[in-house]
């Protein structure tokens, strides 16, 4: 990366991919507001996508639905202009065959079979090749069985993987994803995470957003924190995990001999404080500076006094404490 790991929002364009720099596919986002009469839906918001997965991570309100349709040209910014491969997307209807997108919204024709669903928009792309790009879509979301059936039969995780397939017939080198698992049982949601990774190998330039923390562990290298319509932060997930472990966090653990294994952990470096957690039987609250180092302690505590572990994990990994710990972080 030519940029800090994790910046400013203030910063003027932040580089999420410096592939992009060489002349490469982009997605360009510069100073872009956004406002519904006095709402401030996202606000002056700028970066650089190249090649690969970015996630744009929020939570629900954070303007993250609304920056994904300015970005695909399916509303335009109040301010500031948005530009694959440096031309403006509202200007180029041309641009428009580039891109695949998955709404959050079901944009679906309940009668009509899924292959015509995926015809439909294969015919609206131009398809050079309709019936053979309808097969290699199906076929990437697993879908070819259920084909002929309904859309309005379909369960919420066939509708979220028929509109993936929507978006992946025209074989397009931008892809945008708006909470694009929600809705898929765990076998679905592995297959869902492998694509999404094998598209972003493909050298596409791919952007998903999502609210989950661990999910976007899973896909993405490249992140875009959205806090209130602002870009909080930007850079590599390793980069804004670091940043969240500096700050002392709460570890639960359950074990056999919680106030045994509680007092040995007080005596090292990496406990600030340890109480009992009466609301689970064998269960201990630890918090601590040095998480990192923390998780390699217990288990080599817990063998020296013969202790048994059931389940060590974090408490405080929701994006709340994320975005305090990211926004902190970059002030």
């Amino acid at each position: 990366m030519s940029a800090p790991d994790v910046v400013q929002d203030q910063q003027p364009q932040q580089r999420v991919k410096s592939s992009s720099a060489a002349g490469g596919p982009s997605v360009k986002a510069n100073n872009v507001s956004k406002w519904f009469g006095d709402v401030v839906a996202v606000s002056q918001v700028s970066f650089v996508v190249g090649p690969g997965v970015t996630a744009l991570l929020g939570p629900n309100g954070s303007g993250k639905t609304t920056l994904l349709k300015m970005l695909t040209g399916l509303t335009g910014p109040s301010t500031g202009t948005v530009t694959i491969n440096d031309q403006v997307v509202r200007l180029s209807t041309d641009i428009y065959r580039l891109i695949g997108m998955v709404p959050e919204q079901e944009t679906i024709y309940p009668f009509l079979t899924g292959y015509e669903f995926l015809r439909l928009n294969a015919v609206m792309q131009h398809s050079h090749d309709i019936d053979g790009d309808v097969i290699r879509a199906l076929d990437q979301v697993e879908m070819r069985d259920a084909a002929d059936r309904r859309i309005g039969e379909y369960s919420k995780g066939m509708r979220q993987r028929i509109k993936m397939a929507a978006a992946l017939v025209h074989d397009p080198p931008f892809l945008f994803m708006d909470e694009p698992l929600s809705g898929l049982d765990p076998r679905q949601r592995v297959r869902a995470i492998e694509l999404i990774r094998q598209l972003g190998d493909q050298g596409r330039v791919v952007i998903v957003s999502s609210h989950l923390l661990h999910e976007v562990q899973r896909f993405a290298e490249q992140v875009l924190v959205i806090v209130n319509g602002h870009l909080a932060a930007s850079g590599s997930f390793r980069a804004i995990r670091d940043k969240i472990d500096e700050h002392a966090r709460q570890i639960l653990i359950v074990c056999s001999a919680p106030r045994r294994l509680g007092a040995s952990l007080l005596e090292t470096d990496q406990a600030i404080s340890v109480r009992l957690d009466h609301s689970r039987q064998g269960g201990l609250i630890v918090e601590s500076n040095d998480v990192r180092q923390l998780y390699l302690s217990i288990p080599k505590l817990a063998r020296t006094l013969d202790v048994t572990l059931y389940e060590i994990r974090s408490l405080d990994d929701s994006l709340a404490s994320v975005f305090s710990y990211v926004t902190e972080a970059v002030r």
